[in-house]
């Protein structure tokens, strides 16, 4: 993948129960889990003007520890997401469960999987540089028999990976970034 080109991408397995999403981020692997787990890192980048913004989050990195974010969208709604951390593997693996207040019936497990993939980038006047970066997969699963939902979130997912990869790439963050 040539630097940071790289685009975001997902799709939703065929029986509607699990989005896969992926992007590669010219980024070490420990930066990147930072980036997710670090509850004041997820809220530089976690939100885009005009959509919504998360305004507190909270992270109790262990087994069995609690996370949450909150905000409100750009109609003055406030959100919650919430649930528990059941895997922490630094910095290579992180599952935890989900529930939004948006959709507070449905309890869906999202693991994160962070691999060591080389990243090329060409230098003015020279060859390619190669670097360490990470391939972030994201399965969100548990949501068969609620295809809507399942379609919110494949988009959700792709925004949000690129809201990152902005973010460990050119410190964008929700109010330096443009529209994704």
């Amino acid at each position: 993948m040539e630097g940071d080109s790289t685009v975001a991408t997902a799709r939703i397995t065929p029986d509607e129960n699990t989005i896969v999403a992926e992007i590669v981020i010219a980024a070490p692997a420990e930066r990147v889990f930072q980036a997710i787990a670090d509850p004041d890192q997820r809220r530089q980048w976690w939100g885009q003007r005009g959509l919504y913004r998360t305004t507190e989050a909270h992270s109790d990195l262990r087994p069995g520890g609690k996370w949450w974010s909150a905000g409100i969208s750009a109609d003055g709604v406030p959100f919650r997401v919430e649930g528990e951390y059941r895997e922490v593997v630094p910095p290579r693996l992180l599952v935890h469960t989900w529930v939004a207040s948006w959709m507070p019936s449905l309890e869906t497990v999202v693991r994160w999987e962070l691999e060591p993939h080389e990243v090329r980038s060409l230098e003015p006047g020279g060859p390619k540089k190669v670097d360490t970066g990470t391939l972030v997969r994201i399965r969100h699963e548990g949501f068969a028999g609620n295809a809507k939902i399942a379609l919110d979130h494949e988009s959700g997912w792709k925004r949000v990976l690129t809201w990152m990869q902005r973010f460990l790439e050119a410190s964008e963050t929700v109010d330096t970034r443009h529209s994704v």
